[in-house]
């Protein structure tokens, strides 16, 4: 018999493969793919693709957002920044995988992060001694970790505040997380820097908003 969990689809970023579902040792959940697209930037005139970026969400998301966002559509929805914040602050657990389409060292790779998570937090009044403290924190998780092609940053975070963050030469989670920062502004910084009001991938923002009102209107369940 077949089951509403089969609508949940891959999708193929450049060369990498986000399967429709993910399962985590660590946190004993299943995630299903809510979308993903490609990071880059125009360098001389040439669109460079440096990331692909994908969200994965508890499967108590859909209930949680159908709520609220049920009768919008997928045009409705990539316009509406509050969607993104209730994905972003809601209260269930995402996970969050970025793969590498060219190469980059952990200290190029944070560095980046870390000035857009500091510069939101800035803005929104978030920032203060715990969160400068865990951007020390991240940063020292990532001095020492070199991203191949095909290697994998995945982001663990909870609604409690938890940023679990797990580093894989391809796109297997690992069964143990390499490191763990408990700082509620830093964790959803990550996320809303990619998806929020100055995402680093819009292509992903418009995967979520094609993606989710499926799941919104007819439900799933996760096998």
């Amino acid at each position: 018999m077949a089951t509403a969990a089969s609508s949940i689809t891959a999708v193929q970023v450049d060369n990498l493969h986000f399967p429709p579902l993910l399962s985590s040792s660590v946190s004993a959940k299943t995630y299903f793919l809510g979308g993903a697209g490609v990071r880059g930037l125009m360098i001389e005139g040439s669109f460079i693709k440096f990331t692909g970026l994908g969200v994965y969400l508890e499967d108590k998301a859909v209930a949680s957002l159908a709520t609220k966002w049920k009768s919008k559509d997928s045009e409705g929805l990539v316009e509406t920044l509050d969607f993104f914040r209730d994905i972003i602050s809601g209260g269930f657990e995402k996970m969050i995988r970025c793969s590498y389409i060219r190469e980059l060292s952990g200290r190029e790779y944070s560095r980046k992060v870390m000035e857009n998570c500091v510069a939101h937090m800035k803005s929104v009044g978030t920032y203060g001694e715990a969160e400068a403290a865990a951007i020390e924190r991240f940063a020292e998780a990532f001095k020492s970790v070199n991203f191949p092609p095909g290697a994998s940053v995945f982001f663990r975070q909870s609604p409690d505040g938890i940023l679990g963050l797990s580093f894989s030469q391809d796109e297997t989670l690992p069964a143990n997380e390499d490191a763990v920062i408990e700082n509620k502004a830093l964790s959803e910084a990550v996320l809303e820097t990619m998806i929020g009001e100055h995402p680093v991938s819009p292509a992903l923002k418009h995967s979520l908003a094609s993606r989710l009102p499926a799941l919104f209107n007819h439900g799933f369940i996760v096998i």
